[in-house]
């Protein structure tokens, strides 16, 4: 048995004084309105209504039953009203995911969505793993360079370039590599969400790959240890523009091998289904896709 249906057949029964004016509201038969009031009183063990030829009316257990029929019915209906203007409006908390890198920039536009958007709120988690979505509740991440499952729905909401740099420090005491081979004969960071680890790949001036396996004495999951290592001189960095484009703004680092530029990544707002998507993850997604498909603040050229 439909409870929900039973229940509300019952309520137009009453509502309306017979079962053909309650067929009618429902777009039933008056048989079919006849047999869920039956089945109701079935499970409930008790009339709820006495009939005769020419009406009905409430059993002292059909009016208790009916007062709670109506609150309930009423509170599914305000809450269906709610799931409908949810679905409209921006409203409730985003659950974000994003590498620690991304942040800074990220930030910025968090701030400008809430100045629009005042009934949504954020609970963001940074951290370079690549999350479950699904496991662990997020509504939604960014990710750089690939979206991950294939279930998963992925939207690319801008691009970064990777750059190979050092300090003037560390190039002062080691000559510039002026090809990617020789970066070989270099202290070179590795990270830990890139793999196969050590793998470094360009693309020279005719379109060919070059790919060297690298090597050094730092290999962390953190691409802003990375950055700041190189500045103080350790060693050659390989890490997106976002990351390391205030150090080169500052003269704290200086991009290598510019005639060997690696592919571009792109960047993804991901998310689990399109189907039933709340309008808060909808909109902000949109939204990033604007403030991040107009020239990036991380460009370092």
């Amino acid at each position: 048995m439909d409870r929900l249906s039973a229940m509300e057949a019952f309520s137009q029964v009453v509502e309306a004084g017979s079962f053909s004016g309650a067929a009618a509201r429902l777009d039933l038969s008056p048989t079919a309105v006849s047999r869920l009031v039956a089945e109701l009183e079935t499970h409930l063990s008790t009339r709820l209504l006495n009939r005769t030829t020419r009406k009905v009316s409430l059993t002292e257990s059909g009016r208790a039953f009916y007062e709670r029929c109506v609150q309930l019915l009423a509170d599914l209906r305000e809450a269906e009203d709610e799931a409908a203007r949810a679905a409209v409006v921006p409203r409730g908390t985003i659950r974000l995911a994003s590498a620690v890198a991304f942040a800074p920039h990220l930030a910025p536009v968090i701030a400008e969505f809430l100045e629009r958007h005042g009934e949504v709120r954020f609970d963001v988690s940074l951290a370079d793993r690549m999350v479950d979505l699904v496991e662990e509740g997020f509504d939604l991440a960014i990710r750089i360079g690939t979206p991950g499952a294939e279930h998963l729905v992925a939207r690319k909401i801008g691009e970064t370039r990777i750059v190979p740099c050092a300090s003037p420090a560390y190039l002062a005491a080691h000559a510039a590599p002026a090809t990617p081979e020789a970066l070989v004969e270099h202290n070179c960071f590795t990270y830990e969400y890139v793999k196969p680890s050590g793998l470094w790949r360009f693309r020279d001036p005719q379109g060919a790959e070059r790919v060297v396996r690298v090597r050094g004495n730092v290999h962390s999951n953190n691409a802003g240890l990375h950055a700041e290592l190189a500045a103080r001189g350790v060693g050659i960095v390989f890490e997106p523009a976002f990351v390391v484009g205030p150090d080169i703004r500052a003269g704290r680092l200086v991009p290598l091998l510019q005639d060997y530029e690696p592919a571009p990544l792109p960047i993804y707002a991901v998310y689990p289904t399109r189907r039933h998507l709340s309008a808060k993850v909808r909109v902000f997604v949109d939204f990033l896709m604007g403030r991040f498909a107009a020239a990036r603040d991380w460009a370092v050229a």
